[in-house]
């Protein structure tokens, strides 16, 4: 009797598992997609996010997503059984809805960086790639760390960190590029602002005299050097470029995207 209910127990979490494993997924953001690339499930992948551009294969797939929100008809029309959506992009009002249509829905919503690793394993189980999620997860966490340690114990460098001049956005403490900069010893020269994502003005800039300019932007150097130009005499501060779409997507490109801003701050470091 009891090796019958052995072999009961069994077969009941071998169900189980097949249950998880997706068959047919859709993402609702661009970092979700790259995961389940990174996990070599793409060949289950049937719907997108607008901008799922990483990697190329990723842009020819239907878009059933954008900033206006989901498109619920074309979503439902893929019949997914996993929809893997952005708790800080997606509308809350669209979660509910998918929840709603009894849809299985994983909400991912990174808050740290070790948070990209949890989750992804959690998104590796119910695609049934544990295997290769862990060893893909060990990896990352390896890759941070090392980075983590080598700056850890630096001055601390204040940089002036925007995303657009246009209007000229920073960011606070909460922000996730200042995670980032905290991972290499650096700090906003903006950690007191009120939000996360405050405009302000290039006096208020000049004001507080970071020790480095970084624009994240896949703008060159020399193009982003023309709108400091007039300001020169007053801030000397030398610039560099973070890239944007590594460092703000999620994904696990973020440790070499990371390591490389790293360096160039610690170039400057005095």
């Amino acid at each position: 009797m009891k090796n019958a209910y052995s072999w009961l127990l069994l077969l009941g979490l071998v169900v189980a598992v097949r249950v998880e494993s997706a068959e047919r997924i859709v993402t609702l953001s661009p970092h979700l997609t790259e995961w389940i690339y990174s996990l070599q499930a793409q060949d289950r992948l049937v719907g997108v996010s607008a901008f799922s551009d990483y990697p190329e294969a990723a842009a020819e797939l239907p878009v059933i997503a954008d900033y206006q929100g989901v498109d619920f008809t074309a979503l439902m029309a893929l019949e997914p059984d996993l929809v893997l959506a952005w708790g800080g992009g997606n509308k809350p009002q669209d979660i509910a809805r998918l929840k709603s249509l009894g849809l299985r829905v994983y909400i991912s919503q990174p808050q740290t960086l070790d948070d990209i690793a949890t989750e992804m394993l959690d998104v590796a189980r119910l695609t049934g790639q544990v295997e290769s999620g862990r060893s893909l997860i060990n990896r990352y966490r390896q890759e941070l760390n090392q980075i983590q340690t080598q700056y850890q114990n630096l001055k601390t460098v204040k940089v002036f960190y925007y995303l657009w001049a246009q209007p000229l956005m920073t960011i606070g403490e909460g922000a996730w590029a200042n995670k980032i900069l905290t991972t290499c010893g650096a700090e906003s020269v903006f950690i007191d602002s009120p939000i996360d994502y405050p405009e302000v003005s290039v006096k208020q800039v000049l004001l507080r005299q970071p020790a480095l300019l970084i624009a994240a932007s896949d703008q060159s150097v020399q193009t982003l050097e023309n709108f400091w130009t007039p300001h020169r005499s007053v801030i000397a501060a030398p610039l560099v470029t973070a890239d944007a779409n590594a460092l703000h997507r999620f994904t696990l490109r973020i440790t070499a995207a990371i390591d490389t801003l790293c360096q160039r701050i610690d170039h400057y470091r005095k």
